[in-house]
């Protein structure tokens, strides 16, 4: 599996996320958000820990107003964890890395 950050769109949601055969790590930013350039770190060490078992994506809110309305984004920087229909872990806000790979821990683990 790839154990890079996949950019994707509203067009892609679909086949990037909802048909993954591994859960995803949706990272929702935006160009004009400050606490987003905080954030890479953290989601590098996700793809870091997890790229056997997760698949990573991020989606600037802005361009995709279809995914953010439907997984209701109010902040950025916001995390979706999502495996086929169901939403796993829903955050907004900076996070820290442990928090991160602890909230991945208790779903990733089990599977």
């Amino acid at each position: 599996m790839s154990k890079a950050v996949i950019t994707i769109t509203d067009a892609e949601f679909e086949t990037e996320v909802l048909k993954a055969e591994q859960p995803v790590l949706v990272y929702f930013w935006a160009s004009w958000c400050g606490p987003c350039q905080l954030m890479p770190p953290v989601i590098n060490s996700a793809v870091a820990k997890y790229s056997d078992r997760l698949k990573v994506v991020k989606m600037e809110i802005d361009p995709n107003p279809l995914t953010v309305k439907q997984y209701q984004v109010e902040g950025v920087p916001a995390l979706r964890l999502i495996q086929g229909e169901k939403l796993l872990i829903s955050t907004e806000g900076v996070i820290s890395k442990e928090k991160l790979l602890s909230l991945l821990d208790e779903h990733l683990d089990s599977n």
